[in-house]
């Protein structure tokens, strides 16, 4: 009994002081969010996922296009990140990491798409093509490659819907330089 006696007197003093702590925090006014300045971006990364593995600056020095809204979602294994000029649909860059196990030849046989042209110098193996308009969206640049750690990344650029396929052409050179300066690393 008098065990019980405790137990129910050890409830009642932690009961009674978290009722204390309780209206202590709701007279107490709420911390405001802290809000970004205004002009102030804050970086691709901090939206996580492949998204860390992107910057801004980076990209507009490649693609000469300042984005500044980042976005990274992950399913399966396969890490993404979109990023976009403010509230506009496009252009839209989209880069993705996915665990795999391909090898170089896999890769060359199952994921490298007719069409595509090879890159030299951008991980274990690497291509770039380009792609015409469709369903709204623009042209589309993109380079895929096999990066180290059994990774596979593919950097995905759309072009507004009434960019010449000319555009993407000459764009998918610069992605390849920008994807030569992503370190692809597991997330």
């Amino acid at each position: 009994m008098r065990g019980r006696v405790w137990w129910v007197a050890a409830v009642v003093l932690l009961a009674t002081g978290c009722a204390q702590d309780s209206d202590e925090r709701v007279t107490k006014p709420p911390v405001p969010p802290m809000d970004t300045p205004e002009g102030v971006a804050a970086p691709a990364a901090s939206a996580g996922g492949a998204c860390e593995l992107l910057d801004f600056a980076k990209i507009e020095e490649h693609a000469g296009v300042r984005f500044d809204v980042a976005a990274a979602g992950e399913r399966d294994g396969s890490h993404t990140c979109v990023v976009r000029v403010g509230q506009d649909d496009l252009p839209e860059l989209t880069f993705s990491v996915s665990r795999t196990s391909l090898d170089r030849a896999s890769f060359a046989a199952d994921a490298v798409p007719q069409q595509a042209d090879t890159v030299s110098g951008l991980g274990q193996q690497a291509y770039r093509r380009t792609v015409a308009a469709s369903d709204g969206d623009g042209p589309v640049a993109e380079v895929g490659w096999l990066a180290e750690q059994g990774r596979l990344a593919i950097l995905r650029y759309t072009l507004p819907a009434d960019a010449e396929r000319s555009a993407a052409q000459e764009l998918a050179g610069k992605l390849t330089e920008l994807a030569k300066s992503v370190e692809v690393k597991p997330l």
